[in-house]
C-alpha cells in the first residue's frame, strides 16, 4: 500500500509540474494580480477535484461489485487513453507560453473560475477514470476509501505544487524564458509517466 500510495504521489507531482492549462492559468494570474490570487485559483481548481473524486469512488465501486471483468475493461480504456495523451504530449510544442495580460479579478471570482474550469471540463472526470484505478491496491478492500484517499493525496500533492508556483511565480517565469530547454525535459517527463501507469495498467 505505502509503495503504491507513493508511486501515485510521484506520478502527480510530475504532472502537476508539466506545463498544462491549470498551471499555467495559476502562473498567469499570480503575476498579474499577485500570489494570494494564484492560490485562489488554486483553491478553486483543486476544490473541484472532490466532486470528481465522489463520483468515481461510488461508480468504481459499483462496477467492481458488479463484474470484476467490467473493471478490467475499464483499466483498459484507461490505459489507452493515457498512451493517447503521452502521443498528444509527444505532437505538442514543448515551449512554454503564457500571458502577462490577463484581466485582473478578485480572489472570489479566481476560486468560482477555478471551481468551474474543473467541473465543465470533461477531461478531468476521464483522466481520473484512467488514472486513478491502476492504483487502487486490493480490489476485495473498499474501494471507496481507497479512492478518498487516493484522491485527498491528488489533492493535497496538487495544491502544494500549484500554490508554490504562486509563490514563487516571478522566479518562475523568468527561470522559463531563459531556459528554454526545461519544457522539453518537463515534456518528456509526462510522457514518461503516461507511458508508465498506462503499462502498470496492463500488466497483470
Amino acid at each position: 500500500m505505502f509503495e503504491i500510495i507513493l508511486s501515485f504521489t510521484l506520478a502527480t507531482l510530475i504532472l502537476a509540474l508539466s506545463p498544462g492549462p491549470d498551471n499555467i492559468y495559476v502562473l498567469t494570474q499570480s503575476l498579474v494580480n499577485g500570489v494570494k490570487s494564484g492560490i485562489a485559483t488554486t483553491s478553486g481548481l483543486i476544490s473541484g477535484c472532490i466532486v470528481h473524486t465522489t463520483f468515481l469512488a461510488f461508480g468504481i465501486s459499483a462496477v467492481i461489485t458488479t463484474s470484476e471483468t467490467l473493471f478490467y475493461a475499464i483499466k483498459v480504456i484507461g490505459a489507452a487513453y493515457l498512451l493517447y495523451l503521452a502521443f498528444k504530449v509527444f505532437k505538442s510544442d514543448a515551449q512554454v507560453t503564457f500571458s502577462e495580460n490577463a484581466p485582473k479579478k478578485s480572489n472570489w471570482s479566481l476560486f468560482k473560475q477555478g471551481v468551474i474550469m474543473n467541473l465543465v471540463n470533461p477531461k478531468v472526470m476521464i483522466f481520473f477514470l484512467a488514472f486513478f484505478p491502476a492504483f487502487i491496491w486490493d480490489n476485495e478492500g473498499n474501494t471507496v476509501i481507497q479512492i478518498y484517499i487516493l484522491g485527498i493525496t491528488f489533492m493535497v500533492v496538487s495544491f502544494i505544487t500549484f500554490s508554490t508556483i504562486a509563490l514563487l511565480a516571478g522566479s518562475i517565469s523568468g527561470y522559463l524564458k531563459r531556459n528554454k530547454n526545461i519544457g522539453i525535459i518537463l515534456k518528456w517527463l509526462q510522457i514518461i509517466v503516461f507511458i508508465g501507469i498506462a503499462v502498470f495498467i496492463l500488466v497483470p
